[in-house]
């Protein structure tokens, strides 16, 4: 005791001393600590940049900023998609606006007169009284709740897709069929209905149809360009075609079971007069290895349509 007071400042020193190596101590302990992770982290932020740049495509470097590329083209795209819109042109639906139960009654009567007669006008034969795939509504006068407005809408696209056909100037229409929109529908002909339902994704609503016909090969040619042409995206999925021989009912002339009136020859229009087969009495020439015959073509045909932007 008596050297620590003798040597009290030097004592008091000392542990000073030594308090202040620990705290020093323990600051560099913690610095060491924060410039390790700091380290640790710059590898990954390294390891990262370098993971990012050997990438197909990759961001860029100080030449080359392909973020910023990335950006113009993704503008480019859009403005094509807006452009594109215009290819994908909407139907009108009949009667158009507020739709009330009178007045599609009363158009979808005025609709199927109309295509009867343009059906007459281009020589395409119908079923007998054939209301193209509304026999169900065309007697009623009130329809279902929530129904008029996909009706109306499947009236003008139905109304669309026959006069391509008429356009087309095929021998025979022998159905429309549609997917049933309305409960007025289940009491309809089974002909009249396909059992798919409409397809939507975030773009688009996909509604299916299907047309039964009877044509020869130039004609079948016209109607496809017809769906191609339209203004409306019309896309095929699947072409059945068989000879017609006597499937189908449509054009058979009453009190004459089974007989077909005549048929036009393909690329010709006007109804031409049967002829009698006359004998062939020519020698020699070349044979005939390809005959034209009628087919019964059945079309199943998808029609695209946009969503409204909301």
């Amino acid at each position: 005791m008596a050297w620590i007071k003798r040597n009290l400042f030097f004592v008091v020193g000392g542990v000073i001393a030594l308090v202040l190596l620990g705290g020093a101590g323990f600051y560099i302990y913690k610095g060491w600590s924060r410039n390790s992770a700091a380290s640790d982290k710059l590898v990954e932020i390294v390891g990262s940049l370098k993971t990012l740049i050997d990438q197909r495509p990759s961001p860029g470097n100080g030449k080359i900023d392909n973020t910023k590329i990335a950006k113009e083209q993704d503008k480019e795209v859009r403005a094509w998609i807006e452009s594109a819109t215009v290819y994908f042109k909407s139907i009108p639906p009949i009667p158009q606006g507020n739709v009330t139960s009178e007045a599609y009654a009363g158009a979808l009567r005025r609709t199927i007169d109309q295509l009867q007669k343009e059906a007459d006008s281009s020589g395409v034969i119908l079923p007998p009284k054939y209301d193209f795939s509304f026999s169900a509504q065309r007697p009623l006068v009130k329809f279902a709740v929530g129904s008029l407005e996909p009706l109306a809408t499947q009236l003008g696209e139905a109304k669309a897709i026959s006069e391509i056909l008429f356009a087309a100037r095929i021998n025979a229409l022998d159905s429309v069929q549609r997917v049933r929109v309305s409960d007025d529908d289940l009491t309809g002909p089974q002909s009249d209905y396909i059992d798919e339902h409409p397809m939507t994704n975030e773009l688009a609503v996909v509604m299916p149809y299907v047309v039964t016909f009877r044509c020869f090969t130039p004609e079948l040619s016209r109607v496809i360009t017809g769906f191609a042409k339209a203004p409306n995206t019309f896309i095929i999925k699947s072409i059945n075609i068989q000879p017609a021989g006597a499937a189908g009912t449509a054009g058979v002339i009453p009190g004459m079971p089974g007989e077909q009136p005549p048929m036009r020859m393909p690329g010709e229009y006007p109804m031409p007069p049967q002829a009698t087969p006359q004998p062939v009495t020519g020698k020699g020439g070349l044979q005939t290895i390809l005959k034209e015959q009628l087919l019964r073509i059945t079309i199943e045909v998808k029609l695209v349509k946009l969503l409204s932007k909301s």
